[in-house]
């Protein structure tokens, strides 16, 4: 969306039914240094008062690890982060939405199988919130059938549902158990990883950081997994380095995988024609993009790409982002 313009607030906050009172002190100290941002600009009167209104609205509401506050002409959105992030006001034509991103990546939707010899539960999670599907197959209970018939019903089912909802798989259930429907299934090629536990019954609440211990693990992977693409396609001359040659190259040619540093961020200018950057110390001029790892981001998704995330420094002797090409 671009709509000059878009104010994004966004802090880290503690989790809470709530909203603390701390959090909601540093909540409307961005929001003043926007509306201070805002003014200096000749923004409407009107954009200053529905931020103060939405970040009034969140600040009685509900919070997780992190909030993301965006406002314009027509938006009003709030939006609960199960990650932290940096506490910053950003105004620009667009809406800062690495976070998101980042949010999606590091909690992805996923689905458990709760196994046992007599049943099989299926529960979609995103984030910390984990519950049954509306429509699916499940739960599946044994019949007049032997425990082989069992599991391959249940991986018949399975298979049904991540065709239509593809998504990582997390495993729970005894060890026996497990061994034996790893052996007889063909859905397990997205395989975030297995807990060998007896918790099919245990209340959902409690599954949820044993769940996120497998997913952090399946994360790590990836980022591995991102990493060692990087030198694949290196091996092929189709990778650019840096911020500079990533921003041209994901503007003309056809990007395929961004790996960008957590941390890394870059206020600048843009040239006439938008392919070269100017890093800029005045992050608050109009004419200076906040953050253009945000826009190289919305860049490479709007164009067919997809985006990994690594931790800082794994980058390093790559100018801390590097861009694959098809």
């Amino acid at each position: 969306m671009r709509d000059d313009p878009c104010v994004s607030l966004l802090a880290t906050t503690t989790p809470a039914t709530r909203m603390t009172e701390e959090d909601a002190r540093r909540l409307h100290h961005l929001a003043t240094a926007a509306a201070e941002r805002l003014a200096g600009d000749r923004a409407p009167a009107s954009l200053a008062a529905a931020l103060a209104e939405t970040v009034d609205g969140a600040r009685h509401g509900a919070t997780g690890a992190g909030i993301a506050v965006f406002v314009n002409s027509v938006v009003r959105q709030v939006v609960r982060l199960p990650v932290p992030v940096p506490d910053r006001v950003i105004v620009d034509p667009t809406f800062a939405t690495r976070d998101l991103v980042r949010a999606l990546h590091r909690t992805p939707r996923h689905v458990v199988l709760l196994l046992s010899g007599r049943e099989a539960r299926l529960l979609e999670g995103v984030a910390d919130d984990l519950r049954p599907p509306p429509r699916s197959a499940f739960p599946l209970v044994v019949g007049d059938e032997a425990p082989d018939g069992f599991l391959r019903r249940v991986d018949r089912a399975l298979g049904t549902y991540l065709r239509l909802h593809p998504a990582p798989l997390v495993l729970l259930g005894g060890e026996r158990t497990l061994a034996r429907f790893r052996r007889l299934s063909g859905n397990t090629g997205r395989l975030a990883g297995a807990i060998t536990a007896d918790l099919t019954r245990a209340p959902l609440p409690a599954l949820v950081p044993r769940i996120r211990e497998v997913l952090e693990e399946y994360l790590l992977s990836r980022q591995a997994e991102a990493l060692a693409h990087l030198d694949r396609r290196r091996s092929r001359h189709a990778v650019v380095q840096g911020i500079d040659a990533a921003w041209l190259a994901a503007r003309r040619e056809r990007p395929e995988m961004l790996a960008v540093e957590e941390g890394f961020t870059l206020a600048a200018r843009l040239s006439p024609d938008g392919d070269f950057l100017i890093p800029a110390d005045d992050v608050e001029h109009p004419d200076v993009v906040d953050d253009l790892v945000d826009e190289l981001i919305e860049t490479v998704l709007l164009r067919g790409g997809w985006v990994a995330f690594v931790t800082d420094g794994a980058l390093a002797d790559s100018g801390r982002v590097a861009l694959t090409l098809r």
